[in-house]
């Protein structure tokens, strides 16, 4: 019911970027009410609630979160004032689209930016975002640990939000073993973000609530590692902002949404994957660069991809899983597992003629998908999906190109080749030597709050 004076808002999002919107702008402004979110892009987080302990006082029955396909309902029926655009790695042409929609029902659209969303650390911050999924950031942030722990520094991971469970309990989260991720009950998208640092030996952060979080990095780092989501913004302010672009994809660092926005905020830009790009991609990107952004330092870098462990692959029959939302909403139609693959000499079979339930569905949603098999695993009843897809696919052995131990997780029944892909700069001036100066320039304020 409509209250006099009472702005009623609706966030489109999908569990994350969404989230810490409301947390930063609504979720204590009397002068409106978030009457729901939406949900797209990552299955069966719609007919929840964002429940009330994290929505606060103003919410004591919490929030409902819709599916997004109803918008238009939604808009007439909950009588909305105000739409806010809330996620990631999406053509420009579709923020406008979902405009178009708020405008028709006569309610306002807004992008809500970093002055009001990013959050001021008491400890450096280097942020590690990029203009698509699957440009690289894991393996950049990865290697920027590195460098951090060989400079003495004590860092922590603060991942992008990937609540999919329980967002009560999903509030803060602290992983530093396995079984952390086991007792949390981890999907396999959460998995593979977070597993790669815990083997590297790094702490990650992650949740709903980042304001908690960062206090929680706070108490036990020097430094607070940003790795980014999608192509989302930084939820904290970076002293260093690092964006990862894609000559795989050349252009669409010109026409994704938020991703254009990192590449003309970053103060260095890595192009990744020039040993697998052609030379007239990685030109695009650099001119790119250097025209929507001329002050941005830039680094070019391999992705060096290696197998565990290592075997003869020439000539035998390899059902090849790959990261799941790089192939999905990252558009992508392989990854690290087939560039090795076809390297080592393989027969890809395709597992498209097996897939099972909701697999079968990804791959009808996405139509660019090839004979690869990406690695959805969003609840427990997907995961079995997709373990009966490997077992019903007839390969002599499974490489998988998602960044977990995806053979200890599923337990096939056949061998399982881990690919390991590591950034590795060629050209450009030295991460190391830009992070040192950062560090020795960086004069973060006191206690944290809005840029």
């Amino acid at each position: 019911m409509r209250q006099p004076g009472i702005r009623r808002v609706l966030i489109l999002g999908a569990a994350g970027r969404d989230f810490h919107d409301f947390n930063c702008v609504y979720r204590n402004d009397p002068s409106c009410r978030v009457v729901a979110f939406t949900a797209t892009q990552i299955p069966d987080i719609a007919g929840r609630r964002y429940p009330p302990s994290l929505a606060g006082p103003l919410y004591p029955d919490g929030i409902p979160i819709e599916d997004e396909a109803g918008l238009d309902r939604l808009l007439r029926d909950l009588d909305v004032d105000e739409v806010v655009f809330a996620y990631s790695d999406v053509p420009h042409v579709h923020v406008m689209d979902r405009a178009s929609h708020a405008l028709a029902a006569g309610a306002d659209f807004r992008l809500l930016g970093p002055r009001a969303t990013a959050l001021r650390s008491r400890r450096p911050v280097i942020a590690v975002c990029a203009v698509r999924t699957g440009c690289g950031k894991s393996q950049t942030s990865r290697y920027l640990v590195g460098v951090l722990r060989a400079m003495g520094r004590r860092v922590a991971v603060v991942r992008h939000p990937m609540p999919y469970g329980d967002l009560e309990a999903q509030a803060v989260q602290r992983f530093a073993t396995r079984a952390d991720l086991d007792a949390a009950r981890c999907t396999i998208e959460e998995r593979e973000e977070y597993e790669p640092h815990l083997e590297q030996g790094a702490v990650v952060f992650a949740g709903v609530d980042y304001h908690a979080i960062l206090e929680a990095a706070e108490a036990e780092a020097d430094v607070v590692l940003w790795d980014g989501g999608n192509n989302d913004l930084p939820f904290y302010r970076p002293d260093l902002h690092i964006t990862v672009t894609d000559p795989l994809r050349a252009g669409h660092e010109r026409t994704y949404h938020p991703g254009q926005a990192n590449l003309l905020a970053a103060h260095v830009v890595v192009i990744n994957k020039v040993d697998s790009a052609d030379a007239a991609s990685v030109n695009t990107v650099r001119a790119s660069v250097r025209e929507m952004n001329p002050e941005a330092a830039i680094v070019e870098a391999r992705s060096e991809i290696t197998m565990s462990p290592p075997m003869p692959l020439a000539g035998r029959k390899v059902l090849v899983v790959e990261d799941g939302p790089t192939l999905t909403h990252g558009g992508m139609a392989f990854g690290a597992g087939t560039v090795l693959a076809r390297r080592e000499g393989a027969v890809l079979v395709d597992p498209r003629p097996e897939a099972r339930g909701s697999i079968r569905e990804t791959y009808r949603r996405y139509p660019h998908l090839g004979p690869v098999l990406p690695a959805m695993g969003y609840s427990d009843r997907q995961v079995a999906e997709l373990r009966e897809t490997i077992e019903a696919t007839p390969a002599d052995l499974v490489v998988c190109g998602t960044p977990i131990d995806l053979g200890r997780l599923l337990a096939v029944s056949r061998p399982v080749v881990r690919v390991r892909y590591d950034l590795r700069p060629v050209s450009g001036p030295s991460l190391d030597g830009l992070v040192r100066k950062m560090l020795e320039t960086a004069s973060p304020p006191a206690r944290p709050g809005p840029v």
